[in-house]
């Protein structure tokens, strides 16, 4: 904006006064010139040197036997000399020479006559319009404070923003937001607001979530520790073995149940070794032991329960399919991935995204035999997004399944 007004400001006002001046003063030295050469002498050049120089700031001495100079000084705006050059072409007929860059506040001017040089020394402002520096000069100040006072603006209101941004990711990631505040513009404060109200209804959903299955397990719990009391009265038949399996599967249920609800929300992050903590996993996983490979052991933030929990479901379910589990890493990306990978029968790719589901279970690529509560996949999937990662399905280069599990760094 401001250089569309300084352009209409030179075309529209500086260039036609500066024109306007330039025209005044060459028509003052074409009339001196003219008055000159009626009767050309040093004393005539004298005389209206006397005559000029009061009334209208014009300065003649006439120079005998010199010629013109032959090297042209021009200024750093070329246009104050084309102004000046077109003047004096349409009021001259002799050839002139002028320089405005040897003065400060002058302008030199000189016409060829026989005699030698008549020069006309005029004061700058007679020729141009000096406002027109003036005008940038200010217009640039108050473009610069203008700008410093928008930056300072912007970055006041972006700031709440950026810290609305950081609380909005902290909760996706489950970590404690306690200290944020809305602040800001008042519609920033408003989304704050709205934020923390969500925040509120969406953690008393999961602890209602929560004591509901907790309440739930504990209320079934009792009869089935009955029921186990009883069988274990009885006699050691095929009926009683069988009936005592069904019980230890809905207790599995039971627990799985419970986890699912829980979440493990309430655990706190901290920083570990990636590569002591995946080595710390396999060591509590049974056989077929996972194989190991990472490239670099560096510190990731987790909640360590919560996350042994959604890797050694992934782990289990990779063990319960395939003989042959291999678990990578790449710290070299940014989110940073842990890959687990299995030589089982895999999963076809239509079902990638069914298999989170509570209580999916598949049946046609997998043996439906297999005990499971269709928990596992779920479970991993709730707590690795509450770190705010991600997780994935694909095809294995061994043959089975890959699951891909995506961690900020």
């Amino acid at each position: 904006m401001q250089m569309v007004v300084t352009y209409m400001f030179f075309n529209a006002h500086w260039t036609t006064v500066t024109a306007s001046l330039s025209d005044s003063v060459a028509a003052d030295i074409g009339l001196t010139v003219e008055l000159y050469q009626q009767t050309p002498s040093l004393e005539r050049a004298s005389n209206l040197d006397t005559m000029m120089r009061p009334h209208m700031e014009l300065s003649v001495v006439l120079v005998e036997d010199e010629e013109l100079p032959t090297a042209n000084r021009r200024a750093f705006f070329s246009v104050l000399d084309k102004t000046l050059q077109n003047s004096l072409h349409q009021s001259l007929q002799e050839t002139f020479w002028f320089d405005t860059t040897r003065y400060p506040n002058h302008i030199d001017i000189r016409v060829d006559v026989e005699e030698g040089t008549l020069r006309f020394i005029a004061p700058r402002e007679r020729v141009f319009a000096r406002t027109g520096f003036v005008f940038i000069f200010w217009l640039i100040l108050a473009s610069v404070l203008l700008t410093l006072v928008s930056i300072l603006f912007i970055r006041n209101q972006a700031r709440p923003i950026t810290k609305l941004a950081a609380a909005a990711d902290a909760f996706g990631k489950g970590q404690d937001i306690e200290n944020f505040k809305p602040s800001g513009a008042a519609e920033v404060r408003l989304a704050g607001q709205s934020f923390l109200k969500m925040r509120r209804r969406i953690s008393r959903f999961m602890d209602q979530r929560t004591a509901f299955l907790a309440g739930v397990s504990h209320d079934l719990r009792t009869p089935l520790t009955r029921l186990n009391l009883h069988l274990a009265m009885q006699e050691d038949n095929e009926d009683t073995r069988a009936a005592r399996a069904d019980i230890k599967d809905m207790e599995s249920m039971l627990n799985g149940y419970l986890d699912f609800a829980r979440g493990l929300t309430d655990e706190e992050s901290s920083q570990v070794e990636l590569g002591s903590f995946l080595n710390g996993v396999i060591e509590k996983c049974g056989a077929p032991k996972p194989e190991l490979i990472f490239d670099a052991n560096i510190n990731v933030s987790v909640k360590p329960i919560a996350m042994v929990r959604a890797l050694t479901n992934i782990i289990s379910n990779a063990q319960k399919y395939g003989n042959t589990i291999r678990i990578q890493t790449d710290t070299h990306t940014k989110p940073l991935q842990i890959i687990i990978e299995d030589d089982g029968p895999g999963i076809p790719e239509s079902q990638y995204l069914e298999v989170f589901k509570p209580f999916y279970r598949i049946d046609s690529a997998r043996n439906q035999n297999i005990d499971g509560t269709g928990l596992g996949l779920a479970i991993a999937r709730d707590i690795i997004r509450s770190h705010g990662g991600t997780i994935k399905l694909s095809q294995s280069s061994m043959g089975g399944l890959c699951v891909t599990v995506n961690l900020p760094g």
